[in-house]
């Protein structure tokens, strides 16, 4: 690292730097960055902000306009998504790639209403801005197995698509199967985000690794994009890989001149790729995809991934009380 240098520089050197926030003030300060990645809690946490009073009544009276299109989707869950298409809209001027919209955390298990949803924010992209490039949307998806064949389709159709919340080696190879532009292995556990004094003790950072070295082993186009990271450590622990998004938290630290920690980046040390049988196809062999991630680590990554499905419901209720305040 050279004297002066901040953090995000050096990281640059080595890694896509990604921002993990809506607000369009992060990407301006500290940018610039390639991708902006969002989520239902992120959403929630950017709309709560006093500033976005309008943008909350905007997307309402949208959302009132376009709901007879829409046959099964509640008024307050088509005004979220408008919501969060507008909090894109402002920050893509402000970054070089793509915006990341996930889609509802209550269509996880239905590969039907994921596509649905998946290209309803697409189109709400065009109806809010009929000039945006849509090429640079992508959606992200929770790593199900129903959300994995949603992203094939998808991405089938030319929608970008991200498979979020993801814990486990299964789900990173099926992922790739199926044409995902990215994958986002979650180095904590949604948990620690939202539970004070909570410490995942098994921080997926080798993980991260072998994934993006079994991708480039056998040339696939899927990106690796480690999320849910909590210290500058961590973050430097993976410089080397495709993407990393950072939270404006850790962005404003790395943004200070002589912010790199003294950690070796684990793409440094020698370890082995992982190899696959060529033959196998979890995309179809659905029964021993499942058994494997069933079992990974004993059910543990199982219940990471319900827990983070679970959370993320919890604050899509959120976001559709606030419309319903709106709508008072």
């Amino acid at each position: 690292m050279a004297p002066g240098e901040t953090g995000l520089q050096a990281l640059s050197k080595r890694t896509v730097v990604d921002c993990d926030t809506l607000d369009e003030e992060v990407a301006k300060n500290f940018g610039p960055f390639q991708d902006c990645t969002s989520n239902q809690a992120i959403a929630y946490g950017e709309l709560t902000k006093p500033k976005h009073a309008t943008l909350l009544e905007e997307s309402v009276s949208h959302a009132e306009k376009l709901l007879a299109l829409y046959r099964g989707v509640k008024l307050e869950e088509l005004a979220v998504e408008i919501a969060m298409v507008s909090l894109a809209l402002k920050i893509a001027p402000h970054i070089r790639g793509r915006v990341h919209v996930q889609t509802n955390p209550y269509y996880s298990y239905s590969t039907e209403k994921t596509i649905a949803n998946a290209l309803r924010i697409t189109q709400l992209f065009r109806y809010l801005d009929s000039g945006f490039d849509t090429s640079r949307v992508c959606i992200k998806i929770p790593s199900t197995w129903e959300g994995m064949l949603a992203s094939r389709s998808l991405e089938l159709a030319g929608v970008r698509t991200l498979a979020t919340t993801l814990f486990t080696f299964a789900q990173a190879v099926l992922a790739a199967e199926v044409g995902c532009t990215y994958v986002a292995p979650y180095v904590n556990q949604l948990k620690v985000h939202f539970e004070p004094g909570f410490t995942d003790l098994n921080k997926l950072l080798p993980l991260c690794v072998a994934i993006q070295r079994y991708y480039k082993s056998i040339h696939a186009r899927t990106q690796v994009l480690p999320a849910s990271l909590t210290s500058t450590e961590e973050i430097f622990s993976l410089a080397g890989t495709d993407h990393v998004t950072i939270a404006p938290g850790l962005l404003e630290q790395l943004s200070k001149p002589d912010s790199s920690p003294s950690v070796q980046s684990l793409f440094d040390e020698d370890s082995p790729v992982p190899v696959l049988d060529s033959r196998i196809s979890y995309l179809n062999d659905p029964a021993t995809y499942r058994i494997l991630f069933t079992r990974d680590l004993g059910g543990a990554s199982e219940g990471k991934l319900t827990q983070a499905i679970n959370i993320f419901c919890d604050m899509q209720d959120k976001l559709e009380d606030l419309m319903k305040q709106v709508k008072k």
